[in-house]
């Protein structure tokens, strides 16, 4: 059977293992790591003339690529994590590529090597026709499953000095152009009472008890977020989502913390986020739990559909047959972190997000190969 470039840049891709390991230690040490998948990039794009680097350490590992239209071209960054979630309760063999019923399954397959797999596809058409009209960066981070995306900040480290004029993440979006999404942010909140014989509770101080009457401030807090609005993203939210504390049932719990998600809206940061939760607990008069530590995630992004980077990727798609409306999702991506470094950015790619992560992974070839499309025409300057 014959296979298109794409299928089988993909097939390579999804049977080199590239788990992240989100700070397991129990994964096999083989399937670890982005430095195998980088490295096969890399040599994919050496056989097209493109120079490559891998930049990062150890095992976590990124792979940056160039090629020039000219001088005066605009210039696309397109980048595409490389990094997938562990592969616990699969129900296929992960990294044995599978093609049937018009699908390519295992890990990755959708988020997001198949975004790579088109974007090279593509490259190596229009190189062989001659016909580049932009200047393309082509970008494989790592870590971006963890939201720490240690892979963004090596990348831009790399490229600073150089012009980006946009950028595509190709997480998968069924080829809709996403232009919004929240950022994230997590809350660890801790509460202190004083240990003593649950015989005897007025000799203690109930750490959970504390904890429970901050759980009741913070939904109050949950509500009043619905005034926080984005005129493009909607409004920021709030949810506790794991509490811990006690050590037996007699005993008088000395400490009990929780840990909450707050999605987040431009102008967002960790010390406004600090400052609302703290102010938050003191009108409810809670005055024996702390903000231990807010942790900043995914970067909120919203791009307007009258900039370039919206209008070039409505022409490519309509050329395609695709439709061009801006669409919102609930998933965070590194798009949000391009944009924050300045770049003006949206996410774009093949395949459905219902089907990332799941224990039978897999993307439509239809949307693999029209992705292919798409990137021909942004390429060739659409």
């Amino acid at each position: 059977m014959s296979l298109s470039a794409a299928v089988r840049h993909l097939r390579d891709f999804v049977a080199i293992p590239s788990i992240n390991p989100m700070g397991r230690t129990d994964i096999d040490a083989r399937w670890v790591g982005e430095e195998r998948y980088a490295e096969c990039v890399r040599q994919v794009l050496g056989r097209l003339g493109v120079d490559a680097v891998l930049v990062g350490e150890g095992q976590r590992r990124s792979v940056i690529g160039e090629v020039r239209a000219g001088r005066a071209a605009e210039t696309l960054l397109v980048a595409s994590h490389l990094d997938t979630v562990p592969v616990d309760n699969m129900s296929i063999d992960p990294f044995d590529p599978v093609l049937e019923g018009g699908r390519l399954y295992g890990r990755g397959s959708c988020d997001t090597k198949a975004g790579m797999a088109a974007l090279l596809a593509a490259l190596e058409r229009v190189l062989a026709r001659g016909t580049l009209a932009r200047n393309l960066v082509v970008v494989g981070e790592a870590d971006e499953e963890t939201g720490d995306s240690i892979g963004v900040s090596d990348v831009l480290a790399q490229l600073e000095g150089s012009r980006i004029d946009w950028s595509i993440a190709t997480e998968p979006t069924e080829l809709r152009i996403v232009n919004a999404h929240k950022g994230t942010a997590l809350a660890r909140l801790e509460a202190h009472g004083r240990a003593c014989h649950s015989s005897d509770p007025s000799q203690g101080k109930n750490a959970i008890v504390g904890l429970a009457r901050a759980v009741l401030a913070l939904e109050e807090l949950g509500a009043q977020l619905t005034n926080h609005v984005h005129a493009g993203l909607g409004h920021a939210t709030l949810s506790v989502g794991l509490i811990r504390g006690g050590q037996a049932p007699n005993i008088v719990p000395d400490r009990a913390w929780l840990a909450l998600d707050r999605r987040t809206l431009p102008g967002d940061t960790r010390e406004s986020i600090t400052r609302e939760i703290e102010a938050t607990l003191a009108r409810a008069g809670v005055t024996d739990v702390v903000v231990a530590e807010v942790k900043m995630g995914k970067e909120p992004l919203y791009l307007e559909p009258g900039q370039r980077a919206f209008q070039a990727c409505a022409r490519a798609l309509e050329r395609a047959g695709c439709g061009t409306a801006p669409a919102s999702v609930a998933f965070g991506t590194d798009a949000g972190l391009f944009l924050r470094a300045g770049i003006p950015s949206l996410v774009l790619g093949p395949g459905s997000i219902a089907r990332a992560h799941t224990e039978a992974e897999y993307v439509e070839i239809d949307q693999l190969e029209r992705m292919v499309d798409i990137y021909e025409q942004l390429l060739e300057g659409v």
